[in-house]
């Protein structure tokens, strides 16, 4: 028996998945394993009128079954450019047939690749679509789980019902809560490629979208999304103009080091940053995750005593997170 799973962890088990692209490395992808419940393999897109656009993972899906982790696919409605449409949304979801032979595509997809199930991520639907959302997801659940296959959703960070802006009016938390066997609560992001500098998960808006969470969705159902990854921004921060860049984990703790840069530790966001000045004399400030903020976002797993986690994404490494994971919890492993 693998030593992960007999290891005794400080807090007991949750569920953990990870999303990832097809592409990713098979190492990373392996040493991810003994962390994973569910892989979320990231996407399948789909047509208006209700056809899936495949996705060739299965070089993937060969990886996981050694290792107990089970496959869902991912549902999203990205454009050619690989951006959310909520055009294309609305056109499926207003369309009776489109969404019925949506979801028999997509049973026929998790028989024909024995997937665990599958995860709704429409994000920026339209507000005015947003019953329609919940229905589809309630009418797959209700088609799927008597199946066998679990139906899952990713909620945007929400604080409270009506909240305003595009990507949160068409995602309703109780209604979608109460059809979806679980949720995953997009918890990250707050510092973000074109926003300003700050950290992209503070633990002090983590814990408003959980205030909020748990008053209309059971906890047994709610997955926390960790953010597996940093941003360096180049200052000052304009608007419209400044676009941070995307950094690993270990690309942020490396960089620290190639520049000279002190690690300081924000405790009102329970995150990590670095300020250092580039060859060019720009002066720069990089927001990221470590071992630390990940001790504290899972502290928050235990308080709010929710189902477990879910990392955007397994794409990277992260050692010193996935060791804190692996003394606080052990992972689910389901057949």
């Amino acid at each position: 028996m693998p030593w992960y799973n007999i290891r005794a962890s400080q807090y007991g088990s949750i569920i953990v998945i990870g999303y990832a692209y097809p592409f990713i490395n098979q190492g990373v992808l392996e040493s991810w394993m003994p962390d994973l419940t569910y892989y979320y393999s990231f996407s399948y897109g789909f047509t208006p009128q209700g056809d899936l656009v495949p996705l060739d993972d299965q070089r993937v899906l060969d990886i996981l079954r050694p290792h107990g982790v089970q496959p869902l696919m991912v549902l999203t409605p990205l454009d050619a450019e690989g951006n959310f449409s909520n055009e294309l949304a609305s056109l499926m979801l207003n369309n009776p047939a489109a969404r019925e032979r949506l979801i028999t595509n997509i049973l026929a997809e998790m028989e024909r690749k024995d997937y665990y199930g599958v995860d709704f991520d429409l994000e920026y639907v339209n507000r005015e679509d947003r019953d329609l959302y919940t229905g589809l997801i309630s009418e797959a659940a209700a088609r799927a789980n008597p199946a066998g296959f679990i139906v899952t959703a990713a909620l945007a960070p929400k604080t409270s019902a009506d909240q305003p802006g595009l990507l949160y009016g068409g995602h309703d938390y109780a209604g979608i809560g109460s059809v979806a066997n679980l949720v995953m609560l997009m918890t990250y992001e707050w510092g973000y490629t074109y926003g300003p500098p700050m950290a992209v998960a503070p633990i002090d808006g983590v814990r408003r979208v959980l205030d909020y969470a748990v008053t209309e969705i059971p906890r047994s159902k709610i997955l926390m999304g960790i953010p597996n990854y940093g941003y360096d921004w180049t200052l000052p921060y304009v608007r419209g103009e400044s676009e941070a860049e995307n950094l690993s984990i270990p690309e942020a703790m490396a960089r620290a080091q190639q520049v000279g840069a002190t690690i300081q530790y924000d405790e009102t966001a329970q995150a990590p940053f670095y300020e250092y000045t580039d060859e060019q004399g720009r002066q720069h400030i990089v927001w990221f995750e470590d071992a630390r903020s990940m001790r504290a976002k899972l502290e928050l797993v235990n308080e709010y005593d929710l189902a477990g986690v879910g990392f955007w994404t397994v794409m990277d490494p992260w050692p010193s997170g996935q060791e804190v994971l692996r003394e606080m919890f052990t992972p689910v492993k389901v057949e």
